[in-house]
């Protein structure tokens, strides 16, 4: 079964996902950005902090 396929099946069990970014000290939901800055969102890379266990 290919991933659109699964997808139209589970239609009626899928909700809308809020996500929220940090702006400013503040958290922000990401649909309320402007063309501007959602492009600068898209950019961003994620960090991933290494372990310093060892």
């Amino acid at each position: 079964m290919s991933k659109t396929e699964i997808l139209e099946k589970l239609r009626e069990k899928r909700t809308k996902c809020i996500v929220y970014t940090r702006v400013m000290g503040y958290h922000r939901p990401v649909e309320s950005f402007n063309v501007g800055k959602l492009g600068e969102h898209k950019e961003r890379v994620q960090f991933v902090e290494k372990c310093t266990c060892r």
